[in-house]
């Protein structure tokens, strides 16, 4: 034989030396879920592991996070009921729950990356991410308060925000926002090619944000398409995207490494709630070991093209990335 690939396989140092993917704990972007209140972890049912914290607990939370080598964090907020209005008014809130949470955090982990989840289906009666008037979700006018919610997290000192609505037009009026307002060091991390998928529900469940009628397919993308992926994602990049976001992630192999073969900046991809809890589900019936699962469905999404995975398993993978060394 001319060739023996079986010869780069041989043993464990010669497999890493060549191995064509790596990724480390600095590659993990944590969601986390706030919760107004104090001394509040609850667990999330459909999401076993995952909890809504209070600003006084997650403190110590974040030192373990940044512990493993995990240096961003995407932040949600759960919105009570009592504060939710057609106009979603508590968005723009400067003393509300998510500004008050990027302040927090800045404040104890300077170092500390801050995402910000810029969307309006937490502050909304209905559970979508625009305004809503006749059972419509308006594009122009949700742009509107997303550029203000966008500035209102920028004062606040997220490094990024990330709008996750797919409104039309919306990175352009969140950029000249920013710039207009002098926050010219906030980036923007772009939801760009998200799909209307089965997947959100544990998620939904975590912020009580499910849709209050109808769904999200007329401005979330079909599952049906590719070439639509890139153009939203070019239009993103455009309009002035830092980073832009595949989601979800292991249904959408295909779609990141299109994405990342297009453009020519950061892309990141979120491992959603679903494709955690089918993982965890799994798992406990003893049908696949969960640590395995973990590392080649991020391993996977890596392959495909992902700088930045968004993950509820980013401790676990950190952890298990590190007891592998």
């Amino acid at each position: 034989m001319l060739h023996r690939p079986r010869i780069l396989r041989k043993a464990n140092s010669i497999r890493e030396m060549v191995s064509e993917t790596n990724f480390q704990a600095s590659n993990f972007l944590l969601p986390i879920f706030i919760d107004e209140g104090n001394k509040i972890q609850s667990e999330i049912p459909s999401m076993p592991g995952i909890f809504r914290w209070s600003l006084d607990l997650l403190e110590k939370e974040l030192e373990s996070v940044l512990n493993l080598g995990i240096r961003s964090v995407l932040l949600f907020a759960k919105v009570p009921d009592k504060l939710k209005n057609e106009s979603c008014k508590e968005a723009i809130n400067p003393e509300g729950l998510l500004p008050k949470s990027i302040r927090f955090i800045k404040e104890k982990f300077p170092e500390m990356i801050v995402m910000s989840d810029v969307a309006l289906d937490p502050y909304s009666p209905y559970g979508h991410d625009g305004l809503v008037k006749d059972g419509k979700i308006l594009n122009d006018e949700t742009v509107e308060i997303l550029s203000m919610m966008s500035e209102v997290h920028a004062e606040a000192g997220a490094d990024f925000v990330a709008p996750s609505d797919m409104m039309d037009g919306r990175i352009l009026a969140i950029r000249n926002t920013l710039e207009k307002n002098h926050l010219t060091e906030t980036g923007i991390l772009s939801y760009s090619a998200k799909y209307a998928s089965c997947l959100y529900g544990p998620f939904r469940d975590a912020l009580d944000s499910a849709p209050g009628f109808g769904d999200k397919k007329s401005y979330q993308m079909n599952p049906a398409n590719r070439l639509e992926a890139i153009k939203e994602v070019q239009m993103d990049v455009n309009e002035g995207a830092d980073i832009v976001m595949v989601k979800p992630a292991g249904f959408y192999l295909d779609i990141i490494r299109e994405v990342k073969d297009a453009i020519h900046v950061p892309v990141a991809a979120y491992q959603v709630s679903g494709e955690y809890a089918m993982i965890k589900a799994s798992a406990a019936n003893g049908w696949l070991n969960e640590e395995s699962a973990v590392i080649e469905s991020l391993l996977s999404i890596k392959r495909a093209g992902a700088d930045i995975i968004a993950t509820y398993y980013a401790k676990k993978a950190a952890e298990l990335l590190r007891k592998s060394k």
